[in-house]
């Protein structure tokens, strides 16, 4: 039986996973998708290939996880920004807004563009949408407190907003040719990041 590094084999496991997760998070957001398989995740910890497939049954299926990993952790994080009572509607939306934004500084921003890459099985799409509704649940519920009609539909076409900021902070993770270092007309990451909430807030107020 292999050594194991906690109390319990299941503990053991749960360690070993982590550490997987941890490791395609780093080489997904270094390297990209391209680099993202279960060998090579593996390799970044020291674990045989075939150990790796009792965790991870092909490079989507890693996708999959590190979603279920990733959006839970935002969504709470989108809750808890929103959350505070007594606060005006605006300044809700821009604490949700800037809370999203900062989804773009994190290694997780990377699973965006790889989702568009890889092709999902059908029931892995299905979860990601159910996800994707978790994410945008708390400013539609904000929005629903506030009186205001469709709070569902209104928060879903309001992420379009952040979705378009996020790719001026991070295009050279969204796939544009030219990152804002070299470009001489590129808005400073903080005045993107105003201008992104100025638009939510008149997109919803």
């Amino acid at each position: 039986m292999p050594r194991i590094s906690a109390a319990t084999v299941a503990a053991h496991r749960a360690n070993q996973h982590a550490a997987l997760l941890d490791a395609a998070r780093e080489i997904l957001a270094a390297e990209g998708v391209q680099a993202l398989t279960p060998a090579a995740v593996g390799a970044r910890i020291g674990l045989a290939r075939s150990s790796v497939y009792r965790y991870f049954a092909s490079t989507a299926d890693i996708l999959a996880q590190l979603v279920e990993d990733a959006f839970p952790r935002w969504s709470a994080r989108l809750r808890a920004a929103v959350a505070p009572a007594g606060g005006t509607l605006p300044d809700r939306i821009r604490a949700y807004g800037r809370a999203a934004l900062d989804f773009v500084g994190s290694p997780d921003y990377a699973l965006i563009p790889a989702l568009q890459t890889i092709g999902l099985p059908p029931e892995c799409r299905v979860r990601v949408e159910e996800l994707h509704g978790e994410l945008t649940a708390p400013l539609a519920d904000a929005l629903r407190e506030a009186g205001m009609d469709h709070p569902a539909l209104r928060a879903d076409l309001a992420w379009g907003v952040v979705r378009a900021g996020a790719r001026h902070l991070a295009p050279d993770i969204a796939g544009r040719e030219t990152a804002p270092a070299e470009d001489p007309g590129a808005e400073p990451p903080e005045r993107i990041v105003e201008l992104t909430l100025d638009m939510l807030t008149r997109a919803l107020c």
